[in-house]
């Protein structure tokens, strides 16, 4: 290959485009992506890798990003039950204990209970954002979710929320 630097950053630039276009809908898969595509890049930038390891790697990411595309289908969740789903799965911790069909269960029910309750101002209003985590901490405590892990677990099913909140209030 002739340009393999060009290559190289043609790559970078559709996967960080494809990923940043991901994050407004599933936000805790876009940072795991986005974090195999920075770790790949520096450690290509340490000379850790060659042209050609860099160029099979952004493939792998590539391949990556179709995956977790075709992940929900076979899990059989909607794409916002698959955010919520991801979220919740980012704690090792809750999948040992609950598994990934009472996970399924628990995102499913977050999807329904947030997108019933998400108005335009939930990501403004402090009421608003009250009522949705009250309904989130109910359900967690509901299916038994590890209450160490549950703070984070919140926090991140809220901030899934707010980027979904505007698509469904217009709804």
């Amino acid at each position: 290959m002739k340009y393999k630097n060009v290559a190289i950053e043609l790559l970078k630039k559709l996967l960080s485009d494809e990923i940043k276009i991901r994050s407004k809908h599933n936000l805790a898969k876009s940072k795991t992506l986005m974090e195999m595509l920075d770790g790949a890049i520096k450690r290509y930038q340490n000379n850790l890798l060659t042209t050609a390891e860099i160029i099979e790697e952004l493939i792998r990411i590539a391949r990556e990003i179709n995956a977790a595309d075709k992940r929900g289908q076979d899990m059989g969740l909607s794409e916002d039950e698959l955010a919520f789903y991801d979220a919740l799965e980012t704690n090792d911790s809750a999948v040992k204990v609950l598994g990934d069909d009472q996970l399924r269960a628990i995102a499913r029910e977050i999807a329904d209970k947030v997108r019933k309750n998400a108005t335009i101002d939930f990501a403004i209003k402090e009421t608003a954002r009250a009522r949705i985590m009250v309904i989130v901490r109910r359900i967690l405590n509901k299916y038994g979710y590890p209450p160490d892990k549950q703070p984070a677990a919140i926090e991140l099913v809220m901030k899934q929320a707010e980027n979904l909140a505007d698509v469904w209030a217009s709804q």
